[in-house]
């Protein structure tokens, strides 16, 4: 039976590698969860079929239970709400590695690792990295999930000697694992669980909104490894090769993003660092400047006379569930023989992929979307942007204003086109806090209202 467990591990484990390939592109996502999913059957039907498993019943209630919660949350939540939802679900795995170690540690010889005061120091080094590590995602994840919510300020929140606190607690974490290691005793264990808590809270709260889908993302590849080690600890090969996937993939993509957005990876992961160092000028008393606004009749015209348009949404197309109203907009357009297409900042949105996910729920080609780097140089030859809840980043601010806390992220530099369409209920700041410079140019029109509703009105404006 060994043997066969072995073997559809590895067919497992061959699956998830093809899903994390197929969703590295809208075309292939469908089939990247498909992977996905038939991976974790096997693994599944795999480890429920090995010797010494016990109490069935109660692990079919847990997965009723859990599978019921899950489909309830799944057909209930909005797009808007997935970065949230996604950071509750990072806390959960980080808290089941830390319940799973916690169970290892209090009866050894039912995981095999030796007895009470005798466990393998190379278990008891895994078992407090998935602790700690899952301990840290569980806090840190929390704290994502209330400034996503918007149950607590997206503002960073720091104090005094904030990263000499946190350097003198991760010393004291790794003092107590030696302990730990040498003693075997409960109160090391939880000890070094507690303090990875309050780690997790101490380095998530200085991190502003800003830097919030970067959080997300790393806080992925913690819970990646910290379910890497309880592998280790369970000697469960799966587990290994799972953690060390959604571990690795979370670390390169945290990296990408910080890039994207012209952040410190180290910065990031360290709570921020540094970014005490930058004054928000969010907090400055905004000027009252005059802009330019129009409606809907103005845009239709605007855009049926262009021989070029690009559309930039953002996470106002998402919360106003707009992307089936502008994709209606769109074809009227193309078939009025304008060309038209799509630019994707990689952060839009709050998650990766966020605006990707909501046109191509709407058919939108995939050949029309293209990528900051792709089309950040036709911006200057295209006769009109309309751009549909996006903020922070169309926002010149980021390259002229060197206070500002988005300075030096890459931008899609809209402010070149000859004509912009800014669609916003407000003048509001965006998610950084940040008021949009963009609003007051000359070449920008505010169209205020809803964008559903403003896409209808340009839908019913250009005649179809």
């Amino acid at each position: 039976m060994e043997n066969y467990s072995i073997l559809a591990y590895l067919i497992s484990g061959i699956f998830f590698i093809l899903a994390l390939r197929g969703l590295s592109s809208p075309e292939t996502a469908r089939r990247g969860n498909i992977y996905g999913i038939t991976g974790m059957i096997i693994a599944v039907i795999t480890t429920l079929l090995l010797p010494g498993i016990e109490s069935y019943g109660l692990i079919a209630l847990g997965i009723l239970v859990g599978g019921a919660i899950g489909t309830s949350i799944a057909l209930k939540i909005e797009m808007t709400a997935l970065p949230q939802l996604i950071a509750a679900f990072h806390s959960l795995v980080g808290l089941a590695a830390v319940m799973v170690a916690g169970a290892a540690f209090h009866n050894p010889s039912a995981y095999g690792i030796g007895d009470s005061g005798s466990i393998p120091i190379a278990s008891l080094i895994e078992m407090s990295l998935g602790s700690s590590i899952g301990a840290i995602t569980f806090s840190g994840s929390i704290i994502a999930f209330g400034k996503l919510q918007g149950i607590m300020s997206g503002n960073p929140i720091t104090f005094k000697f904030q990263h000499f606190l946190n350097a003198v607690l991760g010393i004291t974490l790794i003092f107590i694992t030696v302990l730990f290691c040498l003693e075997q005793t409960q109160n090391l264990f939880w000890g070094l669980t507690i303090l990875a808590f309050v780690i997790g809270f101490l380095i998530i709260i200085p991190i502003g909104a800003a830097d919030m889908p970067v959080v997300v993302s790393m806080l992925n590849s913690y819970s990646g490894w910290a379910a890497c080690g309880i592998g280790f600890t369970l000697s469960n090969n799966l587990l290994i090769i799972t953690g060390a996937l959604v571990g690795s993939s979370g670390a390169i993509l945290s990296y990408v993003m910080c890039k994207g957005m012209n952040r410190s990876f180290i910065s990031v992961i360290l709570g921020g660092f540094g970014g005490d160092d930058v004054s928000v000028s969010a907090n400055k008393e905004v000027e009252q400047r005059p802009v330019k606004s129009g409606d809907s009749n103005d845009a239709a015209f605007m855009m049926q006379n262009a021989e070029s348009v690009i559309i930039v949404p953002g996470y106002g197309m998402a919360v106003a569930q707009a992307q089936h109203a502008l994709k209606e907009m769109c074809d009227i357009l193309k078939k009025k023989g304008v060309n038209v297409r799509y630019a994707i900042h990689p952060v839009a949105g709050r998650m990766p992929g966020h605006m990707n996910v909501l046109l191509a729920e709407a058919n939108v080609p995939y050949d029309e979307v293209l990528e900051l780097d792709e089309i950040n140089r036709d911006f200057a030859s295209t006769d009109v942007v309309f751009v549909i809840g996006a903020n922070d980043i169309t926002n010149p601010a980021a390259k002229t204003d060197p206070q500002s806390p988005i300075y030096g992220m890459p931008i899609l530099e809209v402010e070149n086109a000859k004509s912009v369409l800014f669609s916003k209920r407000s003048l509001g700041a965006g998610y950084a806090g940040v008021e949009n410079e963009l609003f007051f140019r000359d070449n920008t029109m505010m169209l205020f209202g809803d964008a559903k509703e403003m896409c209808e009105s340009i839908i019913n404006a250009l005649g179809k």
